[in-house]
């Protein structure tokens, strides 16, 4: 399986690293070519706005989205999540725009105001998972076809939507390697 990690801007390095682990295959995405023959793509945390005017000017954007909309599953974790999501609350951006969601940008405060968490997402692991929250968003408004996996007080931060997968946290950031199975097993179409 070929995996390739968005690598523009962000925590990239640390989605190639738990990749690995998992004896996957990966792809370093900076251009328009580096989208061949991929099983699957991830778009990291880092800065949203930055990462949507690296995207356009690079000539990424349509193709990627292209490629999306016909299928090709992809993650996108805090900013990654912003750059999928339909509409921005609060701070407009150029994204990809495929996933039907509103999110808020930085929804849960600055950088003084990340945390972790430990919680069980049954549909990701039986086994409790440690979420990273760093300026992170979250989904303030949802189509019907998106399913929404786990809430924090209320508020939507994972959500999938046919071959897309968005968390407001980085799963990247930690020692577990279980969301990158999920989503490894989403890309050979082994979850609902």
């Amino acid at each position: 399986m070929k995996i390739g990690v968005l690598a523009l801007q962000g925590a990239f390095i640390e989605h190639i690293h738990h990749l690995k682990k998992l004896q996957c295959e990966t792809v370093e995405i900076r251009k328009v070519e580096d989208l061949n023959d991929l099983d699957g793509i991830i778009i990291p945390g880092g800065e949203s706005t930055t990462m949507g005017k690296l995207l356009k000017e690079t000539g990424i954007i349509e193709p990627l989205r292209d490629k999306i909309i016909h299928g090709l599953p992809v993650w996108g974790t805090c900013a990654g999540m912003i750059i999928l999501a339909k509409e921005n609350e609060n701070h407009p951006i150029e994204g990809l725009k495929v996933m039907d969601i509103k999110v808020r940008r930085n929804a849960y405060g600055s950088q003084i105001d990340s945390f972790e968490e430990m919680v069980q997402i049954k549909e990701i692991s039986p086994n409790p998972l440690h979420l990273v929250f760093i300026r992170a968003p979250y989904i303030c408004a949802h189509d019907s076809k998106v399913e929404i996996l786990y809430k924090r007080d209320g508020k939507a931060v994972v959500a999938k939507q046919e071959n897309i997968l968005a968390t407001s946290f980085h799963p990247e950031l930690t020692d577990s390697l279980e969301f990158h199975r999920y989503f490894l097993a989403m890309c050979c179409g082994k979850t609902n």
